[in-house]
């Protein structure tokens, strides 16, 4: 229905399933150095990153780093927005069919309709990214 949709895999279930492997002792170090890929500048940096990551945990935790590298490239197109874009993307789950997808949008525009006074911090930084990214895409006439 949309070719030009961009998906990826859900990052904080990526970090989930990591920290299943993980005892209690170690969580918090080994979410830090999972936090330093993901939160990376670009793809290649990531990928830097986890190849650091593997270096560090990978005798102790192969399972972690196998399942970024096998689902990396839907892991990836994260990167390719600049960081404002980033800040105003939601976490949201899959969706069992299109129209609880469509649901999930009109639900989520008409309750910020009704309390919309302002855009949030970050929206006019993301707003230039989106028109410089999707220009074929994005109306000349939003506001």
């Amino acid at each position: 229905m949309f070719p030009e949709t961009s998906v990826q895999t859900c990052i904080v279930h990526m970090i989930r399933h990591s920290l299943n492997y993980v005892g209690w002792k170690e969580r918090k170090a080994v979410a830090a150095d999972l936090k330093s890929i993901y939160r990376a500048e670009t793809a290649q940096a990531a990928a830097l990153r986890l190849d650091e990551f593997e270096y560090k945990w990978g005798d102790k935790f192969p399972p972690i780093g196998q399942s970024w590298r096998r689902n990396w490239e839907q892991i990836i197109p994260f990167f390719a927005y600049p960081e404002a874009v980033r800040k105003i993307i939601k976490n949201r789950g899959h969706f069992p069919s299109d129209d609880a997808a469509t649901k999930l949008l009109y639900l989520a525009l008409r309750n910020v309709a009704k309390k919309w006074t302002k855009p949030p911090r970050p929206w006019k930084q993301a707003l230039n990214q989106f028109a410089v990214l999707f220009q074929d895409r994005f109306p000349s006439s939003i506001y």
